[in-house]
């Protein structure tokens, strides 16, 4: 099936067939690992598209094929991790132009906008999304670029993407949205207008939690053309294996994130349930202060779940972070298994203490990634952490 079927089909279905054919030398189905560094030309100059494994590997445009045909983009470019893929895009910026970002986001997109691209004159700034007036205040004459997560990351607020698009457009500011915590299966931004779709394919792309990648997907041609540059020019590319775990991933994506959203659904209301938790974010639940939008603006409320206990001291949230037998302590999401992850000290240390209080991020906030186990069991799992709280 070529790209104008692909339109036409179901999410699961272009996660198993888009960007994808039968291998033509072979007829092998799966996209074969193309483990080469260079390849031959007949003359100079004339060759079969591929050059040299930088520049491009055919493992790699097939899974670049499939993340495009998923978030309905004309363009897919991959790289070697999510930050590979968000540092290519501000390397896009010059010196004094600025990115305003959401205050509730990932660690280490903070850490690489002020500490990585601060020191050579792009700077940014960190607000609530959560309305429109608020970002308006916060942008500058000099805004290049407005980065927005949603839901965030890690207390999953969910932010306005039409509203926030065509505000940013109209002063002549690009988008760019981390669409990681929802995946195209829930949400395509694209579709909102954002002019840039980011993935860290670690995650619930891939699925597995055994493999690190990033990926961009737009439907500009001129960003297209700098970002390939980049993958030329600075080299931070996936390599082959990489790639192909990553398609062996996107194919069972589709029914995975059925999986994980039913089973996060089901562990937000236990938790909202029990007296021993005091907040829950989650926007499948009616309490949420979002969850009208995200009814509205996503296909379903995603696998990640953070919640405080009613006694919030640190103490009692490490009591239940090393308590659990179904839930692994450990960084990082969107696996098959369940994962419990303290953000103070894991996925958002490197954001200064006072800053993450201030944007609601609490000390003692515990944040969950839901995986694909048996329902009961995790809730069971559950039960017997909040015992030792």
């Amino acid at each position: 099936m070529n790209a104008d079927d692909m339109k036409h089909m179901g999410p699961g279905t272009r996660a198993v067939h888009a960007g994808q054919a039968p291998d033509p030398s072979t007829g092998a189905v799966m996209t074969p690992i193309y483990q080469t560094s260079t390849y031959a030309q007949a003359s100079p100059g004339d060759h079969k598209g591929f050059e040299y494994g930088r520049v491009s590997n055919p493992t790699r445009t097939a899974l670049e094929g499939n993340l495009a045909g998923l978030e309905g983009a004309t363009h897919g470019i991959c790289f070697a991790s999510g930050v590979a893929a968000t540092d290519a895009i501000a390397r896009c910026l010059r010196p004094g132009d600025h990115i305003l970002a959401s205050n509730d986001l990932y660690g280490g997109t903070y850490r690489l906008f002020r500490q990585v691209f601060g020191p050579f004159g792009i700077t940014s700034d960190f607000v609530d999304m959560s309305t429109v007036a608020g970002v308006e205040a916060a942008l500058k004459p000099e805004t290049k670029l407005l980065w927005i997560e949603t839901p965030t990351n890690p207390l999953v607020r969910v932010v306005d993407m039409k509203a926030l698009v065509d505000l940013a457009h109209s002063r002549g500011i690009a988008v760019a949205v981390d669409n990681t915590f929802a995946t195209p299966i829930l949400q395509r931004p694209i579709e909102f207008g954002a002019d840039l779709v980011v993935h860290s394919t670690t995650k619930y792309l891939g699925g597995h939690s055994d493999v690190i990648g990033g990926a961009v997907l737009t439907n500009s041609d001129e960003w297209a053309d700098k970002l390939r540059f980049l993958v030329k020019s600075a080299g931070a590319v996936p390599g082959p294996m990489d790639c192909f775990l990553t398609l062996r991933g996107t194919k069972t994506l589709d029914v995975r994130m059925e999986r994980h959203c039913s089973n996060a659904q089901a562990i937000a209301e236990y938790l909202e349930a029990d007296a021993r938790v005091g907040q829950v974010y989650y926007p499948g639940l009616a309490s949420f202060e979002g969850h009208e939008l995200a009814a509205r603006q996503m296909d379903g409320f995603g696998g990640m779940v953070s919640f405080l206990l009613a006694d919030d001291s640190i103490d009692a949230a490490y009591r239940v972070l090393s308590s659990t037998k179904v839930f692994t302590l450990a960084e990082s999401l969107g696996g098959v298994e369940s994962l419990m992850n303290h953000p103070a000290t894991m996925t958002h240390a490197s954001i200064p203490a006072e800053e993450r209080r201030a944007a609601g991020l609490h000390d003692a906030l515990i944040r969950l990634s839901v995986g694909i186990e048996t329902q009961e069991d995790l809730i069971r799992d559950l039960e017997a952490a909040l015992s030792k709280a």
